[in-house]
């Protein structure tokens, strides 16, 4: 059975966890990261020399890096619906996915370590400023996309991109902090709560 190696509040753990309910994957995960496990342990850096989490074991295959999980899952599972063959398609899906993991992790990093985590190294008012319109302009642009699909990130139906992006915008609309309107940005957060696998997994971790 798939090893999911990880603790439930990692947003990035929740990437896989999610992905598999999508996929109907049965899994068994282990608790590893801060307040468990220690990645810094010799055997946990055997199987990622990173120390971070998630890293997934199927059968003797070990993987490590969120999205690459991801896409492991969906080629080895059965997963086209979530992550289309056709190169262009696919190629949109990549685009969102990889717009996610830079340009929109970076933005909500400092904000989120400030007002969530509370992180005394994150508590300078200038730079918390500049990092909330960064993270606002960047959920723009993710609100023109939607305006532009009508539904989904990468196009009318749910994908593969939806999983990290989806995650972020729960991020965003937890955060305490003033938003501006994004109305195509509301919609597709009440859409993704349709889905099993987000009330599951996309909510903090908690149902």
């Amino acid at each position: 059975m798939l090893r999911v190696l990880g603790k439930a509040s990692s947003i990035n753990v929740r990437k896989v966890l999610w992905t598999c309910a999508e996929l109907d994957l049965e899994f068994e995960r282990e608790d590893w990261g801060s307040g468990f496990q220690s990645t810094h342990s010799e055997a946990f850096l055997a199987l990622n020399p990173n120390a971070m989490v998630p890293v997934i074991e199927d059968g003797d295959f070990v993987l490590w890096e969120s999205n690459s999980i991801l896409r492991y899952l969906v080629n080895q599972y059965g997963g086209e619906q979530l992550y289309p063959t056709a190169p262009r398609l696919r190629a949109r899906v990549d685009q969102w996915m990889d717009w996610q993991a830079t340009d929109l992790n970076g933005a909500w990093s400092y904000a989120f370590m400030s007002l969530v985590r509370n992180s005394p190294a994150h508590q300078d008012p200038e730079a918390l400023a500049a990092a909330c319109r960064n993270w606002a302009r960047n959920m723009t642009i993710l609100e023109q996309q939607l305006q532009r699909t009508g539904a989904y990130v990468s196009g009318e139906a749910f994908s593969l991109a939806d999983i990290p992006i989806g995650l972020s915008v729960n991020r965003w609309f937890q955060t305490p902090l003033e938003r501006p309107a994004l109305p195509a940005v509301q919609a597709y957060y009440e859409r993704l709560n349709e889905r099993e696998g987000y009330r599951l997994y996309g909510r903090n971790g908690t149902p």
